[in-house]
């Protein structure tokens, strides 16, 4: 069979997997590239052509039509194969498909993704987060499983778009954070699970899953070790003479000026301060928050408050807002592009309410006295409110509940937020 098109993505991506498995129940064939090599060729000028987000998966079909997003690809790729069912029968059964995608992403995924994020040192560890997602585990566990005690598949009688997302989707939570006792307790999801992951047509693709029998905990990144710095060579004695023509080859190879001194960032001519940004992330990433010994008391003793500030930040536009993992990722976003001034700050921001009826804010501690002058880095920095809080007076309560993760406002309760 001709394949219906191509597929770029890397052999250790969940969400191309999924494509992968849905492509092989439906009987089709996907291309892949000639040879692709990610964080290099996603950025050049062909590949952003056919797919502007730089991201994937990406898929382009023999047609010529592209996608990216690996959600609306395993979409095409299983409507391409409408005999296989795999979005459904029936416009309940297709409504109940996505219904279990949704839920399988908003309250598995996106509550295992951020703790493995600081297992593996790709964001700061902050201890109450891992531990507050640990917790929202269990009930979209018990839904799950209570769902398909009666049931063999999510969706009517045949494997779906949705049982093969519990097979990308499961996999980050078994080989991370399920060990055997919990799994033990949701026995008809990991029968699921496993029916998918050992389906002949489908187990190459998944690949083996790494069980765990604990649940795996946060281990500091070692620190390099110290080098020694070599000694400085014996000074030469300059030749006696030269001759001229090699002077004046010299002369020429010298004729190139300088390049020029790296300009200073106005913030590095500021007085210099004994309070450690790099000292406080590392107590807040290893002291529980709040009590003796806490994070907030080693705060207090050690902040410069003429060389720092602290600021409270509010999105402007939380109508704007839809689904909690939407804005989480927005915020994740907004730092992302801090990123340029990230030795200047501190950030503990999150999500407040639920989908559709939430807002984001946060606080800052900055370098110096003048927000602007930190974030302005980031273009969409005027998008966020940005007020000077007093920290230790009036707005303490404030302060202290986004840095222990459990502000509310108006009601609205943290559901989930970032650090930088």
């Amino acid at each position: 069979m001709s394949s219906v098109g191509t597929l770029w993505t890397t052999n250790v991506q969940t969400s191309g997997k999924r494509i992968k498995a849905a492509a092989a129940l439906g009987g089709l064939t996907l291309g892949e590239p000639a040879s692709y090599k990610h964080y290099e060729d996603n950025k050049k000028p062909e590949f952003l052509a056919k797919f502007a987000s730089g991201k994937i998966p990406a898929f382009e079909g023999s047609d010529g039509f592209t996608l990216f997003e690996g959600m609306a690809i395993a979409r095409y790729v299983c409507a391409l194969a409408p005999n296989a069912g795999l979005l459904g029968n029936t416009p309940h059964e297709a409504a109940k498909v996505d219904q279990w995608i949704s839920y399988l992403e908003t309250e598995v995924l996106a509550v295992i993704r951020p703790i493995t994020a600081m297992l593996n040192h790709y964001r700061p560890y902050h201890k109450p987060a891992d531990q507050a997602n640990r917790e929202l585990l269990p009930r979209p566990l018990k839904v799950l499983n209570d769902h398909l005690a009666t049931r063999t598949y999510l969706v009517g009688e045949r494997i779906t778009l949705a049982d093969l997302t519990v097979g990308s989707v499961m996999v980050v939570a078994y080989e991370n954070v399920i060990d055997k006792k919990t799994r033990d307790s949701y026995p008809h999801l990991f029968r699921l699970y496993e029916t998918i992951r050992e389906h002949p047509l489908l187990k190459e693709i998944w690949g083996p899953t790494e069980y765990i029998d604990a649940p795996k905990q946060y281990v500091p990144p070692a620190k390099p070790a110290k080098e020694e710095k070599p000694k400085a060579p014996k000074a030469e004695k300059a030749p006696k003479a030269a001759k001229k023509k090699e002077v004046e080859e010299e002369d020429e190879d010298d004729d190139a000026p300088p390049p020029e001194p790296k300009a200073k960032h106005p913030l590095d001519e500021l007085p210099k301060s004994n309070f450690s940004l790099e000292d406080w992330k590392r107590a807040y990433s290893n002291k529980e928050t709040r009590g003796a010994d806490g994070a907030l008391e080693w705060f207090y003793q050690n902040f410069d408050a003429e060389g720092f500030s602290v600021w409270r930040v509010d999105f402007k536009y939380p109508e704007e807002l839809t689904l909690t993992f939407m804005s989480n990722n927005q915020i994740g976003g907004f730092f992302n592009r801090l990123e340029g001034a990230r030795k200047y700050l501190f950030g503990s921001v999150g999500v407040l309410g639920e989908p559709n009826n939430s807002l984001i804010s946060g606080v800052f501690i900055l370098r110096g006295q003048d927000h602007k002058a930190v974030v302005d880095c980031a273009p969409d920095w005027e998008s966020y409110d940005f007020k000077k809080l007093d920290y230790a007076g009036a707005d303490k309560e404030f302060f202290e509940a986004a840095l222990a993760w459990d502000l509310e406002i108006d009601g609205k309760k943290w559901q989930d937020g970032k650090n930088v």
